[in-house]
C-alpha cells in the first residue's frame, strides 16, 4: 500500500463522480459528463510537471509512430502458439459478448452474437498485419466509452481517429500521466455497470445464481476479467451438470373429479392408489442421472408422505407406472438402467408401466427390446388408462389372496354363526354349507328385538364402509 497514489487517485475518483452527477442532473452542464475523464488526465500531467512525485508510478515510454504493415513469412512458432491462441479466442469471445450484453441491456437494444463476433474476426485478420494485439471487447474500456456519452459506432472511428493522432504526435505528453488517474477513470466507469438490483432480484428469486453471481463478481474483482468469466462459466457448467444429474422427479396423484395426474405436494388433494405408485420424471434420462433416478424410485416404492390413498387396502406395491411425457431422450445407459430396474421389481412381484413416451423414446426402447421385454400391454397413451388397467389387477389379485385366506381360515362370518346370544338364550346354530339370512338380508335383521340386531347391524355398516372405498373400474373387456 502507497498513500500518495491511493489520495491522488480518489481525488480524482472523487472529481469524475461529481462531474458525472452534475452532467446528469443539469442538461445544460452535461459536458461535463463527458469530459470527465479528459479532465482527470490533463489535472494528473499537470500535477505530476509541477511536483515531480516519485512515489507516483506513470505510464511511461510509448513508442511513436503507426505500426508497420507486414506479411508473415515463417510459421515456425505457429504450433506452439495453438494452445495459447485457443484460450485466447475462448476468453476473448466470453468477454466481448459478456460486455456487450450488458451494455445492450442497460441502453434497451436487441444484441446480434453472431455479428459480434464476425467484426472481432474481421478486426484481429485485419490488425494481425500490423502485428496488434488481439482485438476484444474490453471491458474497462467498453465502460469508459459507454459512461463519456456514446451511442453509435461513431465513437470508434473518432477514438480510432484520436489514437493515431497521439501515437504520432503526442507519445512524449503522455508519457507523463499516472496510472492512479487511468485507475479511478476505469473504477468511475465501471461503478455505473454494477447491477445492484439485480443482485437482489437473484437473492429473492434463486439463491443459486446469486451464489453465481457473487462469486463471479469477486474473483473478477480480485483476480482480472479473464479468469472472472472462466470460473463464471465453469460454475455454471457445474450447476447446469449438477440439475442434470439430479432431475425432479414427482409422484402423481389423480385430481377428484377428473382423469388429471398431478404432482401430490404441489396438489394436496389429488390422491394415490394402494398398491400402485405413479412418478413422473421430469428430465432426459442419460448416463449422469440413471442412479438417482434408481434411487428416487425404490424411495417412492417403500413410502410416500403427504397422500390420501384410495382403493382396495394392500399392503405392498404391486405396480409402478412412469409417465415419460417430459422425457425428451434417452441413451443406452438409461436403457440397460431400465432393463435393471425391471428385473429388479420382477423378482419382488412388480410389474412396470410406461404412459405416454414421445416417439424417439419409443424408438429406442424398442431398438434395444425394453419395449418386448416390459410387454407391449404395459405401454399407455394416458397415465389414468395405466392406472385403471393396474386397479383391475390390483382388485383380482387381492380378491385371489382374499378367497385363499377364506379356505385356509374361518372369517368374521362363521366366527359369528357359532356365537351364542346369551342375553335370550337365542344360539345361532348353522349346519355345514347353509346361509344364514340374518348375514345376508337386512329385512331379516330388522325383525329382531334391538339387543340382537346391533351385532348384525353393525356388520351391514363395515361391510358397506368396505364396498364405499372401492374405486370405479374401466369393464372387464377394456
Amino acid at each position: 500500500f502507497s498513500w500518495q497514489p491511493f489520495v491522488m487517485g480518489s481525488i480524482t475518483l472523487l472529481i469524475l463522480l461529481v462531474m458525472k452527477h452534475v452532467g446528469k442532473s443539469k442538461k445544460c452542464l452535461r459536458f461535463l459528463r463527458a469530459g470527465g475523464p479528459l479532465t482527470a488526465i490533463i489535472l494528473g500531467i499537470s500535477f505530476v510537471k509541477v511536483f515531480r512525485p516519485s512515489s507516483i508510478s506513470l505510464v511511461g515510454d510509448i513508442p511513436q509512430g503507426l505500426p508497420h504493415f507486414s506479411i508473415p513469412k515463417k510459421f515456425g512458432h505457429a504450433k506452439s502458439l495453438v494452445p495459447t491462441a485457443l484460450l485466447i479466442t475462448g476468453v476473448a469471445i466470453l468477454e466481448s459478448v459478456g460486455i456487450a450484453k450488458a451494455l445492450a441491456s442497460k441502453n434497451g437494444y436487441e444484441l446480434d452474437s453472431n455479428q459480434e463476433l464476425f467484426g472481432l474476426g474481421v478486426a484481429n485478420i485485419c490488425g494481425s498485419f500490423f502485428s496488434t494485439y488481439p482485438t476484444t471487447g474490453s471491458f474497462s474500456r467498453s465502460a469508459v466509452n459507454h459512461e463519456s456519452g456514446a451511442k453509435t459506432g461513431l465513437s470508434g472511428i473518432t477514438m480510432g481517429i484520436i489514437m493515431g493522432g497521439a501515437l504520432l504526435f503526442l507519445t512524449e505528453l503522455f508519457k507523463e500521466i499516472p496510472q492512479c488517474a487511468l485507475a479511478a477513470i476505469v473504477i468511475s466507469a465501471v461503478m455505473g455497470l454494477v447491477d445492484y438490483d439485480e443482485a437482489i432480484f437473484l437473492w429473492r428469486v434463486n439463491r443459486k445464481d446469486f451464489f453465481l453471481w457473487t462469486i463471479t463478481f469477486i474473483t473478477t474483482l480480485f483476480l482480472g476479467i479473464e479468469i472472472g468469466v472462466l470460473v463464471g462459466v465453469g460454475f455454471s457448467l457445474a450447476f447446469v451438470i449438477h440439475e442434470s444429474a439430479n432431475p425432479h422427479i414427482a409422484v402423481l396423484g389423480r385430481l377428484p373429479g377428473t382423469t388429471i395426474y398431478r404432482n401430490i405436494q404441489q396438489y394436496p388433494e389429488a390422491y394415490t392408489y394402494n398398491g400402485i405408485v405413479i412418478v413422473r420424471i421430469d428430465a432426459p434420462i442419460y448416463f449422469a442421472n440413471t442412479s438417482y433416478i434408481k434411487d428416487r424410485l425404490r424411495e417412492y416404492e417403500i413410502n410416500i408422505d403427504g397422500a390420501t390413498k384410495r382403493g382396495p387396502r394392500v399392503d405392498r406395491i404391486y405396480f409402478v407406472i412412469i409417465e415419460m411425457a417430459p422425457v425428451t431422450y434417452i441413451d443406452s445407459s438409461a436403457v440397460q438402467a431400465l432393463r435393471d430396474l425391471y428385473q429388479e421389481y420382477k423378482d419382488r412381484g412388480i410389474q412396470i408401466a410406461i404412459a405416454n413416451p414421445n416417439c424417439e423414446v419409443l424408438r429406442t426402447l424398442t431398438k434395444s427390446g425394453v419395449y418386448d421385454l416390459i410387454g407391449k400391454e404395459w405401454y399407455f397413451v394416458r397415465v389414468h388408462d395405466a392406472a385403471q388397467v393396474c386397479l383391475q389387477h390390483v382388485e383380482q389379485l387381492e380378491g385371489q389372496k382374499a378367497d385363499h385366506i377364506l379356505e385356509t381360515k374361518p372369517g368374521i362370518s362363521q366366527r359369528l354363526r357359532v356365537q351364542q346370544v346369551e342375553e335370550d338364550g337365542l344360539k345361532l346354530e348353522l349346519e355345514s354349507g347353509d346361509q344364514d339370512p340374518l348375514l345376508t338380508d337386512k329385512n331379516a335383521v330388522d325383525q329382531l328385538p334391538e339387543k340382537q340386531s346391533g351385532m348384525f347391524q353393525r356388520l351391514w355398516k363395515e361391510d358397506d364402509k368396505t364396498k364405499s372405498h372401492s374405486e370405479p373400474l374401466l369393464p372387464h373387456k377394456h
